[in-house]
């Protein structure tokens, strides 16, 4: 089992990638146009975890926002920035703000009460143990 995009809109592969070749795009930017800004994932799988790279530049550490709900993982990020210019008689203002959200399916294999997260040069780093295997224990029955 591995990590998967989250979609509220459309559960089944099948119809998600006839809608994709129908209108050549990703489904998701249909119905989650949050200015235009959805951050890239990288997702790599370890034998012990799995680890989430989320390329965010300009964004403070403080700005995120990560929540887990049953198996699924959410991560929010919002930010405003206001510039002001004032040059003799000219003034300028100007405010920008910036929001995503990207969820992720988790596998039932992962350990959700250790999961960490760091933020350093622009990526957010998301790491998701996994849960030790239980392997059967092996031992010899007495004939009796």
């Amino acid at each position: 089992m591995t990590i998967v995009r989250y979609n509220p809109f459309l559960p089944g592969k099948a119809f998600h990638g006839l809608v994709d070749e129908f209108f050549g795009r990703d489904l998701n930017e249909w119905f989650n146009q949050n200015n235009g800004f959805k951050p890239a994932v990288n997702v790599k799988e370890t034998d012990k975890a799995f680890q989430l790279e989320l390329a965010a530049p300009g964004y403070q550490k403080e700005n995120f926002e990560i929540g887990l709900d049953e198996s699924r993982l959410t991560i929010k990020a919002s930010k405003e920035d206001q510039n002001k210019e004032v040059n003799q008689d000219y003034r300028r203002r100007e405010f920008y703000a910036s929001t995503f959200e990207r969820s992720f399916h988790l596998p039932e294999n992962v350990d959700a009460e250790h999961i960490t997260a760091s933020y350093e040069n622009g990526i957010l780093v998301v790491e998701i143990p996994k849960k030790e295997e239980v392997k059967p224990e092996k031992r010899t029955i007495a004939i009796g």
